[in-house]
């Protein structure tokens, strides 16, 4: 998995550059996900470049969120329509469509 993880002003950025993303990258997602929760700054996913999304990583995206709330962070997802589309096909519409910035 391609990554890039930065920072803006009071952001935690963290941009997923590849097309697909899933079981083989979910542990390097995980870990940039636990890092930007951990940072105590609002956390932005970008999954614009994102063409096919497993359940793995929608799990790890519904964790994150959990964390997220449990702790005060903010945390925004930026995704492109085919994200969001397997995001909602998934059955994780309602869980993350508050995150979901369309």
């Amino acid at each position: 998995m391609s990554s890039f993880v930065g920072q803006r002003e009071v952001s935690h950025l963290i941009r997923i550059i590849q097309d697909q993303t899933g079981v083989a990258s979910a542990l390097e997602l995980k870990k940039l996900l636990l890092e930007g929760v951990a940072s105590g700054e609002d956390l932005e996913l970008d999954l614009e470049s994102i063409e096919e999304i497993d359940v793995t990583v929608l799990q790890l995206l519904w964790a994150a969120r959990r964390e997220a709330g449990r702790t005060g962070t903010k945390f925004v997802i930026r995704s492109s329509d085919a994200a969001a589309g397997a995001i909602r096909e998934a059955g994780f519409g309602a869980l993350l469509a508050p995150l979901l910035d369309e």
